[in-house]
């Protein structure tokens, strides 16, 4: 009996791939192209705003994922005019840029409501990400002035307790940043104690 030789079945390039994210626990369905651009693109948005705490990466992760919507709405519009494109039309210049202009009149009269809706669809995100953008820099904002608060009070605490030769007193450090900021803060100002500042520093080179 010979056996038959079963070659494995290629993968389907436009396979779908069922991610879960890590922050939402949502799964979305994506192909493996657009999972990767995605992943890419979060971790991005998450670089620039610098999210501490549940709530700010929330937020974060709410712009990054209406930003992905954004981009998906600009390149379907963009998809919509390339159909276009592809369909024959009777009116024909039989010159490819005029009959490429016609096509893009012809889809805007067949497509321009489906368009249009998908103009509102993109304000209404836009304004939502504008929205989460200033909550988060209101939250980020505070959150600072918060630690530059504690940080100036620890500083002076640990500055008395030097000057009476005490030990240094023990802080419930919120944030993991403060040792590093009270260390850098008590040694900035023994230096300003000891060194001159120059007369002429500020003064605007002639």
């Amino acid at each position: 009996m010979i056996e038959e030789s079963i070659e494995p079945k290629k993968r389907d390039p436009r396979a779908l791939n069922a991610y879960r994210h890590g922050l939402t626990g949502q799964v979305l369905i994506l192909t493996p192209e657009d999972e990767a651009a995605y992943k890419t693109h979060c971790t991005n948005i998450h670089q620039a705003l610098d999210p501490v705490g549940g709530m700010e990466l929330e937020l974060t992760q709410d712009i990054a994922d209406d930003r992905w919507r954004l981009k998906h709405a600009a390149a379907i519009q963009t998809n919509i005019f390339a159909m276009g494109l592809t369909i024959p039309d009777a009116i024909t210049a039989h010159h490819s840029e005029i009959d490429a202009a016609f096509s893009q009149a012809r889809t805007w009269l067949a497509e321009g409501k489906n368009i249009a809706l998908l103009g509102l669809y993109e304000h209404r995100i836009q304004r939502k990400v504008e929205k989460n953008l200033a909550i988060l820099r209101q939250l980020q904002q505070e959150r600072r002035a918060a630690l530059k608060q504690a940080v100036e009070e620890a500083t002076i605490l640990v500055q008395a307790a030097a000057a009476k030769g005490e030990p240094y007193p023990e802080f419930d450090f919120s944030s993991p940043e403060m040792p590093r900021l009270v260390t850098h803060a008590v040694r900035l100002a023994a230096a300003k104690q000891h060194l001159p500042i120059p007369k002429n520093s500020l003064r605007k080179a002639a």
